[in-house]
């Protein structure tokens, strides 16, 4: 397993001449010792052209690291035949990346033969001379484990001394090596000892695992593929959905400008309400939404209607309460808008069910209708209209307490007061420089860059 990013630093070429250094000391460390290698040198030369083929098989799991089974003829070498020879097949495997930058395959090939003589080291200290197959899975499960953690910590060295940050990389790698240690000791562990016990034959059969093993790791890679391009289309409607909602706010902005900076204010309480009340991430973005959007039928009233300076007829009061039937048939068209245009529907029902349009009572309303309604009622309230000026934010909140049980829902006003009672005069006001169409549109933009 390897980082594969471009460009050598002069610190990383003495970085590689000090690996390259280590491994040729191992060697002779080894050979001074009388490190045995494979008593048919086929057998090793077998497990070399493994490591080999796996290794340009290799399969990315970040952008910047692969992985590949090419442990696994390594972990049996180490096991069967000891350190220098699990050198030597961790070193060939890496024959598959020769090539330019020459330093970057100089520090994995040196790292990967270190790796394999410590996996080798490690299993000749835990197996014993005549090992039972109990000896022998306990001796392959710690060299496994030794194997992995060798190799991670290599890949931290390499990225602390070339400067990269590579912590995806790192935890991706960290779940994979040591998750194939419970998976693949058991499978070497009975390879080895069929080799042992009842011929070097038997080795063919290590082609099965290494099979296995690869395909674990293209599933692993699909899987990762999968999951990212599901959350990326997810941000990109997230993203379009606010561009639109702030759109149609836009549209009705040209109409009334008093309705859409309210829609802007009504988004950001609901959302918080929505926050308060432990709701998910979902959920408050789709009040976020429903706030913005909650007027939108305002435009198809009748003209002069939305701009009368004075209190409102019965008969004109009748028509603007069509605004939330109007918004419901506007949103309804638009893919993805089903429930914001459900909740826009039922924003204006009240608990007692003498709300409209459908004199819903407070089960029957939908929650986020429930939350627009406290957020739309305070932000009306404390802003000043052209009949009337604006409520402080006490005796609004004081209003709200007092429709509890009737036209609000307890539970939202509550949440609602717990942020009020602690909230800056700009927030309690609707000035705060995020409380505008103007600073909510280039948010969308960004959420729909970012992942374009």
């Amino acid at each position: 397993m390897a980082s594969r990013e471009s460009g050598v630093s002069r610190g990383a070429r003495v970085y590689a001449a000090g690996l390259m250094f280590a491994a040729l000391l191992m060697v002779v460390a080894l050979r001074t010792a009388d490190a045995p290698l494979a008593r048919q040198p086929w057998i090793l030369a077998a497990l070399c052209l493994v490591a080999l083929v796996a290794e340009r098989q290799s399969v990315f799991i970040t952008p910047n690291a692969q992985v590949s089974v090419s442990f696994l003829p390594l972990l049996f070498a180490a096991v069967v035949f000891g350190p220098f020879a699990a050198m030597m097949v961790g070193a060939f495997s890496l024959l598959a990346d020769f090539g330019r930058p020459y330093t970057r395959w100089v520090i994995w090939t040196a790292s990967r033969a270190l790796v394999g003589a410590l996996a080798g080291i490690v299993a000749t200290i835990a197996i014993p001379g005549s090992p039972s197959f109990m000896h022998l899975l306990f001796g392959v499960a710690v060299a496994a484990l030794a194997e992995a953690t060798a190799d991670i910590g290599f890949v931290a060295l390499t990225a602390i001394v070339r400067g990269k940050s590579l912590r995806e990389a790192l935890q991706a790698m960290s779940r994979v090596a040591l998750g194939t240690v419970p998976l693949y000791a058991p499978i070497i562990a009975v390879l080895a000892y069929a080799y042992a016990e009842l011929s070097p034959w038997t080795l063919l059969l290590f082609f099965v695992p290494a099979v296995a093993a690869q395909r674990l790791f293209i599933l692993y890679q699909e899987q990762r593929r999968l999951a990212d391009d599901l959350a990326s289309a997810n941000a990109r409607l997230e993203g379009a959905g606010l561009s639109f909602a702030t759109a149609l706010v836009a549209a009705l902005d040209a109409r009334d400008q008093y309705t859409a900076g309210h829609s802007a204010c009504v988004a950001i309480y609901a959302r918080d309400i929505a926050a308060r009340l432990g709701l998910s991430d979902e959920e408050q973005h789709v009040a976020h939404l429903a706030g913005l959007v909650h007027d939108v039928g305002k435009v198809g009233l009748p003209a002069g209607l939305l701009e009368k300076p004075g209190p409102l007829t019965l008969e004109e009061r009748r028509i603007m309460e069509e605004h939330s039937t109007i918004g419901e048939r506007i949103l309804s068209n638009v893919d993805g808008y089903a429930e914001i245009a459900n909740i826009v529907r039922h924003h204006h029902e009240r608990v007692d069910g003498q709300g409209y349009p459908d004199n819903l009572d407070g089960k029957e309303i939908p929650l986020i209708s429930k939350i627009i309604a406290v957020a739309d009622a305070y932000d009306a309230m404390t802003s000043g209209r052209p009949y009337r000026d604006a409520m402080p934010s006490p005796v609004a909140r004081m209003r709200l307490a007092h429709a509890v049980g009737t036209q609000f829902d307890t539970t939202v006003v509550a949440a609602f007061e717990a942020i009020l009672a602690t909230a800056t005069e700009t927030y309690l006001s609707g000035q705060r420089r995020d409380f505008s169409v103007a600073a909510q549109w280039p948010a969308a933009v960004a959420i729909a860059a970012s992942v374009g």
